[in-house]
């Protein structure tokens, strides 16, 4: 069976919804639809880490709200009104939920930088820092206080007032210390600055870790009983605890930089949430070992075939190291029935907290493989 990446696609793991507006939409139908799969959700969360479990999370991710989308709060809304209506026939133990996304770079804001917007594209920050001492020694203020800052709490209070505060609803999307300085501080010497100047890089990790909780705070106060976690692009339900980030960037650096100075700040960063929820795109499996090994660490999440990322994990060793640790893996697998099960029987084993993130094309399918995963994982 072909497992490769589809090219010709701008966005591998979307599905074409209908956009729904808010006076259309049934909000007590999806209240009540959240709250039947919470129950599911709940058990396998406490279940004894030694006994493990499995979950299916059919994710309806809309193209058009990770593109330009994202700056429109009423264009976002109605487009994941329209996620969440299609999502229903869909047979999974996860809900979906709404996120007022506003790009990676929230946090980078506080540091004075704006976004660039390209005709159907995703905004891109707008400037760097030359070096990681420049970036300390520069001013900064509080994320709620910057443009991006303020309509991301704006679409939070729009997203509430819509839906009556009753679907559930994550933060924006939120990047690890490492993710947002290596966004804005020039590649070549903030990756030199880990060797030569760690202390300076550690006081930065510092930094965006504080501007990163008293943002997502703010954000858990506004949100409310509809907060689900751990967020953006994770499994989430109002159950679980912990607060995703996103930390590509680990893929270039040394265990030893990465274990020493960032892994702390996003430990940091976790500790009012509930602990660490950890994603990276590509291949981490060099350092799965280490990731389950962070202190606190509720999820950790990555892509397990081509189809979803072409520098997708091999399956092998995950179990082996997630088993009876308590971790839930959220493993994301865009392919064909027989490819994802193929990997599951290989993700799974006696203890894991597995969750399987799927992408099947029709209600039928997906009750296939839904039913064919609950066999493979008992």
């Amino acid at each position: 069976m072909k497992d490769i990446f589809d090219s010709s696609k701008s966005d591998a793991q979307a599905t074409k919804v209908m956009p729904v507006e808010p006076k259309k939409f049934d909000v007590a139908g999806y209240a009540d639809y959240d709250a039947q799969l919470s129950e599911r959700c709940s058990a396998f969360w406490n279940a004894p880490d030694d006994k493990g479990g499995v979950l299916v999370y059919r994710r309806m991710r809309v193209a058009e709200v990770f593109a330009a989308g994202c700056a429109d709060m009423k264009a976002s809304l109605a487009w994941q009104l329209g996620a969440l209506q299609a999502s229903m026939a869909y047979k999974a133990d996860v809900p979906n939920f709404l996120e007022p996304w506003y790009g990676l770079g929230v946090v980078a804001s506080a540091f004075g930088f704006g976004y660039q917007w390209e005709p159907g594209q995703a905004p891109a920050i707008d400037g760097k820092f030359a070096s990681t001492a420049e970036l300390l020694a520069a001013p900064f203020k509080p994320v709620a206080q910057t443009r991006i800052g303020r309509h991301n709490l704006e679409m939070i209070e729009y997203f509430l007032d819509e839906t009556d505060g009753r679907l559930p609803m994550s933060w924006c999307d939120t990047q690890s210390p490492l993710n947002t300085l290596s966004n804005i501080v020039d590649t070549c010497q903030f990756y030199l600055d880990f060797c030569l100047e760690p202390e300076v890089v550690q006081a930065a990790m510092d930094r965006v870790a504080q501007l990163t909780i008293n943002y997502t705070k703010l954000q858990s106060e506004l949100i409310g009983d509809a907060l689900v976690r751990p967020g953006h692009g994770f499994s989430s339900c109002r159950c679980f605890q912990g607060i995703g980030m996103s930390d590509d960037s680990m893929t270039m650096l040394s265990p030893d930089l990465y274990q020493s100075i960032c892994i702390p700040a996003m430990v940091r960063t976790g500790q009012p949430f509930g602990g660490a929820v950890f994603h990276s795109c590509g291949n981490w499996s060099g350092k799965k070992e280490m990731v389950a090994g962070i202190d606190g660490l509720r999820m950790a999440d990555g892509a397990f075939s081509l189809a979803t990322d072409p520098g997708a994990n091999p399956t092998e060793g995950y179990a082996d190291t997630f088993a009876s640790t308590g971790i839930v893996l959220n493993a994301r697998i865009v392919g064909n029935p027989e490819l994802v099960l193929e990997k599951v029987s290989s993700l799974w084993r006696p203890g894991m907290k597995l969750i399987v993130v799927t992408y099947c094309e029709t209600p039928s399918e997906q009750a296939y493989l839904y039913d064919r995963i609950h066999q493979i994982c008992q």
